[in-house]
């Protein structure tokens, strides 16, 4: 599996204005190729290989090494291919909307400090020393300290594979390199399942008693940084927007460390006691969901799909099995009877079954069924034909028709 890390670099103010320039000529660079690139009559025109023949020697004249010019080549190239699967997606509405006859009809545009990639032939790392040498614009710079943890360290020392990109953001100057990381034996045989529910309250629930973890703290965070960016946005003076810089992202940076610690803590109890984990498909939730305007700040500052992500490979790392399983009617349907109705939903945080009458907390209610889901399609994945106690052949969706024989609580 391959992880990315990131290590930041202390340069002096002289190398700080050479990476500066490096960045800016390698956008430039990008900037001018991209008009050449929208104006190619077919896709395989606008190819790496097509785009070096046409201008490789012009990258050259403007300043760029022959690895540097390949590297801007090969990002052109790349973003066209981006645009072109986000196209095909719908990702930018459909083929007869203003947004998509405007992003298919204009050259790709590049940040002046958008992110550059840099290969060994370009950069070197001194692991004991802790500094890099690297190209730039203006000759190669050797000693460039960079700090990071021990265990970043380590994993670039062993594992570090690739190309690793130069990036210029809030003022500050990094390295993330990728690493390959061997992933290690999944458990075929989970001794059950942890299901997850994600939430905005509560960030996840499991399936666990006590296996909560609440969101009220990030909430309020975000509302405070709302109500801080508003006020100094009004006020408008120059402090007012070096304020706001210095500001930007930290809000994301807080809500990626509580998603590692709320992932890291699924992840070890899962690895703890022998099972696997099952996390809703959320895919298009966004564009699923109808919102009132105040609720629709929540619903997109959710960072749900990072949560994920970070479950999906912090799971692959320790070896533990995860499954993704159809959302539908969690909320609604008993984990207890299987009784499914709207009205089994009585608050956003109370669940009480009109069929049986037991009375939960709503999320968890949630977790239990999609363990169950979890527990159905693992079943259905890696034993297509085995046979549930009753002798009912095992679906990856037995709940759409509201089989959940042979269920385990």
């Amino acid at each position: 599996m391959r992880i990315v890390v990131q290590v930041k670099l202390l340069p002096s103010p002289e190398v700080k204005a050479a990476l500066k320039a490096t960045l800016s000529a390698a956008n430039d660079a990008a900037n001018w190729l991209s008009p050449h690139a929208q104006n190619r009559e077919n896709d395989r025109d606008r190819s790496r290989s097509a785009l070096q023949s046409l201008a490789y020697a012009e990258l050259k004249a403007r300043g760029l090494s022959a690895q540097p010019a390949l590297h801007v080549i090969r990002k052109v190239a790349d973003a066209y291919s981006t645009r072109k699967a986000n196209l095909a997606a719908g990702n930018h509405g459909s083929k007869d909307s203003a947004r998509y006859r405007r992003i298919a009809g204009r050259p790709v545009r590049f940040r002046r400090d958008a992110a550059h990639a840099y290969d060994d032939r370009c950069l070197s790392w001194q692991y004991d020393a802790r500094t890099v040498s690297i190209w730039t614009t203006a000759g190669r710079i050797r000693g460039v300290r960079f700090v990071c943890s021990p265990e970043a360290l380590q994993l670039i020392r062993e594992k570090r594979q690739g190309e690793s990109d130069l990036i210029h953001r809030d003022g500050a100057w990094f390295l993330v390199a990728g690493c390959e990381v061997p992933a290690a034996q999944v458990n075929s045989t989970p001794s059950g399942w942890i299901g997850v529910d994600l939430g905005i309250v509560n960030i996840a629930t499991t399936s666990d008693e006590g296996g909560s973890f609440a969101g009220a703290e990030l909430n309020k965070y975000r509302r405070r940084q709302i109500r801080i960016r508003a006020e100094l946005q009004a006020c408008g003076t120059k402090s007012a927007k070096r304020k706001l810089r210095r500001r930007a992202r930290r809000e994301a940076r807080h809500a990626a460390n509580v998603n590692h610690i709320i992932s890291k803590r699924i992840v070890a109890e899962a690895e703890r006691t022998g099972r696997g984990i099952g996390l809703e498909d959320l895919t298009g939730i966004r564009e699923r969901v109808r919102l009132r305007k105040p609720q629709r700040a929540a619903l997109h500052s959710w960072a749900f799909a990072q949560l994920t992500a970070f479950i999906r490979y912090k799971a692959e790392r320790a070896g533990v099995p995860l499954v993704r399983v159809d959302p539908s009617c969690t909320s609604r349907m008993c984990s207890w009877c299987g009784h499914t109705e709207q009205a089994n939903r009585a608050t956003r945080e109370l669940f009480a079954c009109r069929a049986c009458g037991v009375v939960a907390h709503a999320d968890h209610n949630a977790a239990r069924n999609i363990r169950v889901r979890a527990e159905f399609v693992w079943a259905a994945v890696s034993r297509p034909h085995a046979a549930d106690a009753s002798g009912v052949q095992l679906q990856a969706r037995p709940w759409r028709a509201g089989q959940l024989t042979g269920r385990t609580h």
